[in-house]
């Protein structure tokens, strides 16, 4: 397959499910103000800084994996959100409800994986 078809498929995966977490993440900012936080605590770490690692996983990560930014290193932490909401967040419910962040978890592998390919700052950035 053409080199450029493939990083045409990764710009896809990268901006696909990067800006579909930003959907996710975005209302939860408002959180923020509350308060006290109230916000899920499933490791035990109180729930402010559960929710600012939420956010460093469905806001700040997502971001920079969609420009394409420091992609790999943004995929980590955007990775291990989505394994904490799928296995241990959702542990107790049916596959359906916790499909979504098994998804986002095996994109944002796959985006740790490959990198961000041609057309993204990561792209740019190694040309020079």
């Amino acid at each position: 397959m053409n080199k450029n078809y493939n990083d045409l498929a990764l710009a896809i995966l990268r901006i696909g499910f990067s800006g579909s977490m930003l959907t996710h993440g975005i209302p939860k900012l408002a959180k923020l103000t509350d308060s006290p936080i109230e916000f899920p605590d499933p490791l035990g770490v109180g729930p402010a800084f559960s929710l600012i690692l939420t956010l460093i996983g469905e806001v700040v990560c997502p971001v920079l994996i969609l420009i394409g930014f420091k992609t790999k290193w943004a995929a980590i932490p955007a990775a291990i959100t989505m394994l904490v909401a799928a296995f241990i967040v959702h542990a107790p419910d049916d596959f359906g409800t916790k499909e979504k962040a098994i998804l986002y978890l095996v994109a944002f592998i796959t985006i740790f994986l490959t990198g961000a390919g041609k057309f993204s700052l990561d792209g740019m950035l190694s040309k020079k």
